[in-house]
């Protein structure tokens, strides 16, 4: 470390004449090896043939009902207002807003369920447009975890830890398998609100952090408004020329503070003011669907058109996927429905399916879906009591760690399946339950990666996404 003399020595004027003969085209060298750096994988990865190249994660924040969607429970329009047995319960914890509730009503979903596709998928009336390619979904319907929840449930999801801290999935993946693209980011996210509960949870920016994994490898954040990235566009007065000079001398002297601290940091900001300038004219032509078909556009929905909105995030997920950006993330707040779940789950059910299809969709029709791995799910179920007040058409679900339903399409997972089953209440998992680091595992193999082998160390043992637990679920995959 250096003392506050050398520390004061390295600031002055004549130490950075002395330093200056640094030349530009060396500058640019060690910039371009940065960046090939991004653009290649971890030696050795992946560790076998991968079947997807790239992930989409819708992650419906708030956690979706999987009663009212995908897990048809028939017998319970005859248990209605009856008390969840004691026998089912098990005396499971139970979150605060429901524990002091004198009795657990029985609430049957007011939905329709009926068979779709070759398969005999059952789904919802919620979601007419899933329906119609149930043959191209996996649905695991045994999902679990510890977390009950929000907070710690979607930063169990995201990373694999309940507490904050550790990298998400996603910064997982461009370190270990870096970016097809050296023009966009590895790892993008981008957040919609939906039209149920608007005061649904908050989502930090952490979630799609880098944790103690260099700092280039956290997601990039497109916003709907303004420039999609911030200080996308050069200040005012500031054109092209003279921002490519502030960049280059800029690059100079963080070259020269690399050398001097061997601080990997510095790297990263090298690397990171060079992507975010190829960024400022890569990021407009991705984000302009002006010259998009008007099927496609059509077949979205007629929020497409809105940046910002869910259908516009999954057209620019397709967008971003074609040019090769590694995992694209989808946050849809509006889930979290403990009270008036019939009026809230519709507008949420209206937001997201159709563009969700739609997106499966277009990357099959464009060969994109066989190497492409969808996934759709949120951090937890709801219960199949009633939270607060039965009525003869209004019903709440409290949180649900202990069942619920995740979707998966294309990156070489099944298609036209369910895996796991829950028992007749959808409270309890009766077979092949499947844990969140199980999912993260299976992600990670479709990707050609071993989950125990994708590590880094840090303060003394090495990390990974699924720490020390996690099975592939062999019987999901093709």
């Amino acid at each position: 470390m250096h003392s506050l003399h050398d520390a004061v020595h390295l600031q002055t004027r004549r130490y950075f004449l002395q330093r200056g003969g640094l030349s530009l085209g060396a500058v640019a060298l060690a910039s371009l090896m940065n960046e090939d750096a991004r653009a290649d994988a971890l030696p050795g990865l992946p560790h076998f043939a991968p079947k997807a190249k790239r992930v989409i994660y819708l992650l419906q924040s708030g956690a979706p009902s999987q009663l009212d969607l995908f897990d048809y429970k028939p017998r319970l329009a005859d248990m209605r207002g009856v008390d969840l047995p004691d026998s089912v319960r098990r005396g499971q914890r139970l979150t605060g807003m429901t524990a002091t509730q004198e009795r657990f009503p029985i609430a049957p979903s007011m939905y329709r369920f009926a068979r779709h596709g070759r398969s005999g998928q059952w789904i919802s009336e919620l979601m007419p447009h899933l329906s119609t390619i149930a043959d191209d979904l996996c649905f695991v319907k045994s999902m679990h975890t510890e977390a009950i929840n929000h907070d710690p449930a979607i930063t169990f999801f995201q990373s694999g830890a309940q507490l904050a801290g550790r990298p998400s999935m996603g910064a997982w993946l461009a370190y270990g398998l870096g970016s097809e693209n050296r023009d966009l980011p590895a790892f993008v996210v981008m957040i919609s609100q939906g039209s149920g509960n608007p005061a649904d949870q908050p989502l930090y920016d952490r979630l799609w952090g880098s944790g103690f994994l260099p700092s280039q490898y956290q997601g990039v954040k497109f916003r709907s408004m303004g420039d999609p990235v911030l200080f996308l566009s050069n200040p005012d007065g500031v054109d092209a020329g003279t921002r490519r000079r502030i960049l280059d001398d800029l690059a100079q002297l963080n070259q020269m503070r690399l050398e001097e601290t061997g601080d990997p940091e510095i790297r990263t900001r090298i690397a990171q003011y060079e992507l975010a300038s190829r960024m400022q004219t890569a990021v407009p032509e991705l984000t302009d669907i002006s010259r998009e078909p008007r099927h496609v556009l059509d077949m979205y929905g007629p929020e497409v058109r809105t940046p910002g909105s869910y259908a516009y995030n999954c057209l620019l997920a397709r967008r971003l996927t074609e040019r090769g950006v590694r995992f694209v993330q989808l946050f849809h707040r509006g889930w979290d429905q403990h009270v008036n779940l019939p009026r809230q789950i519709t507008g949420q059910a209206r937001d997201t399916d159709q563009p969700s299809a739609a997106l499966i969709k277009d990357l099959k029709a464009r060969g994109l879906l066989d190497d492409t791995l969808v996934i759709w799910g949120g951090e937890f179920g709801r219960t199949v009591y009633c939270q607060g007040t039965l009525t003869h058409d209004n019903y709440g679900r409290d949180h649900h760690p202990r069942c619920f339903t995740f979707g998966l399409a294309g990156g070489g997972i099944k298609p036209g399946m369910s895996w796991g089953q829950t028992d007749d209440f959808s409270y309890n998992i009766d077979e092949n339950p499947v844990h969140v680091h199980d999912l993260h595992a299976t992600m990670l193999h479709c990707l050609g990666i071993d989950h125990r082998r994708l590590t880094y160390r840090y303060q003394g043992r090495n990390h990974r996404l699924t720490d020390v637990h996690g099975n592939v679920v062999e019987e999901i995959l093709l």
